[in-house]
């Protein structure tokens, strides 16, 4: 029988080229017009917008065996991502295999295969279903006591800064993505607030005019441990870059390979200039007035929530087939791919960490087509591998994992995936 793969973004690409270069029958279904997934500026549920770009470079980012053009910027735009995800598919022959503009409304369990039933009324039957969904599309909207007279919204539906013309503005939130929306409305709107809770480390772009992170992806016999690695890298980074603190920030709490850093220098520029003013976390809203937790009131005409996404599979009713750790409102799964049980069915693409790019996603969705192939072929192998899992599930809940479980550490990850493909007997792409 053949999987079913939803959602054709970067994880969803490269599920259906790895099942194909197996041999596996592989089926994809994706919501929008055409590939790419939140790269598909304007849809609706992209988070992509106007001034989006990579916060990793090219050539890290980059499917391994499918490079950028050498002439594309190190840190291309959204319009540029999206054009590489439709040659990427082209280039493999998987338009095909994908069927555009249809969503996926029910999984269920049935007679040992999972039954997908689609919005159009039509229902398939599949071996095997890979979730490549991506977890950028549901926005977490804080509760905040009071109400607010102005414009509240959240960065899932931010596109273009001129929505801050003239307005006295308060974003929230120190993602990248909150960093960026703050350099955006630095220039059209009347006054910027930034509203921050925790610290965060702060990496530049570029070091002695190339990108910085090529170095930390350069071939490596040993993988210095996370913790040292952090340890070494922090005060060279806060030699470059300066202490967080300096800029008014609170200084991070957490080692730097242990959270998403910041790539994004201008908004520590623009702080050091005084064109941004920073604010406590919110306390309540009153008319246009925010109230913030020292005290500090100031009238607001827009609020931009920039405070993250829900992780959601809205079409499969039963969470406990991906061992769902409320707490953490995200699936605890091995490798970030395997549930506890072998019911079928896997998950490409749900992971935290800067550094695992499209290739890391790819070395997933090649250890799922090694997986599943295995299946038929090598009970044996299967076995160990069961094995594996199940001690993984006993295991306690790592303390460095981030907020919802998922974080890796990008270069023990790659290499723990490496090694599992090996274990069944497929081989892994060139790297």
């Amino acid at each position: 029988m053949t999987t079913l793969v939803i959602g054709a973004g970067p994880a969803g690409l490269a599920a259906v080229r790895s099942l194909k270069q197996a041999d596996l029958p592989v089926k994809c279904v994706e919501k929008n017009a055409d590939v790419g997934g939140q790269w598909l500026y304007g849809a609706a549920p992209s988070a992509v917008y106007a001034s989006t770009h990579l916060i990793s470079s090219k050539r890290t980012t980059a499917y391994a065996d499918f490079p950028m053009p050498e002439d594309w910027p190190a840190y291309p735009g959204h319009e540029r991502v999206l054009e590489y995800f439709k040659s990427f598919a082209k280039h493999f022959d998987l338009y095909p295999s994908i069927r555009f503009n249809t969503e996926v409304s029910k999984i269920e369990q049935r007679d040992g295969s999972w039954r997908a039933t689609f919005d159009d009324g039509t229902a398939d039957d599949y071996e095997s279903v890979i979730f490549a969904n991506g977890h950028l599309s549901d926005p977490l909207m804080p509760k905040i006591p009071g109400d607010f007279s102005g414009k509240l919204m959240h960065a899932k539906d931010y596109k273009t800064a001129d929505i801050f013309e003239g307005k006295r503005v308060l974003v929230v939130g120190m993602g990248n993505t909150g960093c960026d929306i703050v350099v955006d409305a630095i220039h059209r709107a009347r006054q910027v607030l930034w509203s921050v809770r925790g610290g965060n480390h702060f990496v530049p772009k570029f070091l002695a005019g190339k990108p910085a992170d090529e170095g930390n992806h350069r071939p490596k016999r040993f993988i210095i441990p996370k913790r040292l690695r952090s340890m070494l890298h922090e005060p060279i980074l806060r030699f470059l870059v300066g202490p967080p603190e300096r800029f008014g920030l609170p200084k991070p709490e957490h080692r730097l390979y242990d959270k998403t850093p910041i790539v994004n220098s201008l908004v520590l520029q623009h702080l050091g200039q005084g064109d941004v003013t920073l604010r406590k976390p919110i306390k309540e809203f009153r008319g246009d007035t925010v109230v913030f937790t020292d005290g500090q009131e100031d009238q607001v005409d827009l609020v931009l929530l920039a405070t993250g996404y829900e992780i959601t599979f809205p079409f499969l009713e039963d969470l406990t087939e991906l061992n769902w750790h409320p707490e953490k409102g995200a699936p605890r799964l091995y490798l970030n791919i395997f549930p506890s049980r072998p019911n079928g069915l896997y998950v490409a693409g749900l992971l935290e960490g800067a550094g695992v790019g499209w290739p890391g996603r790819a070395l997933q969705t090649d250890l799922i087509a090694a997986y599943i192939k295995a299946q038929k072929e090598s009970p044996d192998t299967i076995a160990d591998f069961r094995d594996k899992i199940a001690a993984y599930h006993t295991r306690p809940v790592a303390k460095d994992r981030g907020e919802h479980g998922i974080f890796v550490d990008f270069l023990q990850y790659k290499r723990d995936l490496q090694k599992a493909i090996a274990s069944l007997s497929v081989a892994s792409p060139a790297l």
